[in-house]
């Protein structure tokens, strides 16, 4: 006897997941059965999606309300529906998208549409991935030719950095010590004081 599942997934233990679970409750799924994940959708290694790896046999149905929730790398989405659907049996439900009902046309077209697709919304996902990235390059460029500075701004200089360096010169106190006096890293220090002597100031 086949039985009903979902999985509801949202990215962070701040996000809601009351969206899908609305939409799941129009499908009589056994509560026990609804796998709820709190975990970015970037790859599988999920404890609950595990655990419902583990449960499901056969005839089995899945719901997921859309494939994204399933995963956003659609390579590994693609070979976690082929596990799912040929190598368990299961049949998989995308409430989103009717054409992803792996319960109508089992025969040859009705795979070969689900198979298409699958394919399509891969192809999709990372053409946008790559414009995105793209984007982002030629933001950062933009940004940097405008003179725009990333990363965390450089800490300032204490207002007695100049009694520190002269007594760290004449050797009255070491690097480290000047260091802590500037609460910087004796790395920075040293960075701090070769700017600050090549900007021309001497002791």
């Amino acid at each position: 006897m086949s039985d009903l599942y979902a999985y509801v997934r949202v990215s962070t233990l701040h996000q809601n997941e009351d969206r899908q679970m609305n939409a799941m409750q129009k499908v009589p799924i056994p509560h026990n059965n609804i796998y709820v994940e709190k975990q970015s959708g970037k790859d599988f290694d999920r404890p609950m999606y595990k655990k419902l790896l583990k449960k499901l046999k056969p005839d089995d149905v899945l719901y997921i309300k859309s494939i994204d929730r399933l995963g956003r790398n659609y390579d590994e989405v693609l070979e976690q529906w082929k596990l799912l659907t040929k190598q368990k049996g299961v049949d998989i439900v995308v409430l989103d998208m009717p054409l992803l009902d792996t319960r109508k046309d089992k025969d040859l077209l009705g795979t070969l549409i689900a198979d298409l697709v699958l394919s399509l919304l891969s192809y999709v996902s990372e053409n946008e991935r790559s414009a995105i990235r793209q984007r982002q390059r030629e933001g950062i460029e933009a940004a940097r030719a405008r003179g725009v500075r990333f990363g965390r701004p450089p800490k300032a200089l204490p207002e007695n950095f100049a009694q520190i360096y002269t007594r760290w010169q004449n050797k009255e106190i070491n690097r480290t010590e000047a260091a802590s006096l500037c609460e910087f890293s004796t790395t920075t220090f040293y960075r701090k004081a070769s700017e600050y002597r090549d900007a021309g100031n001497h002791f």
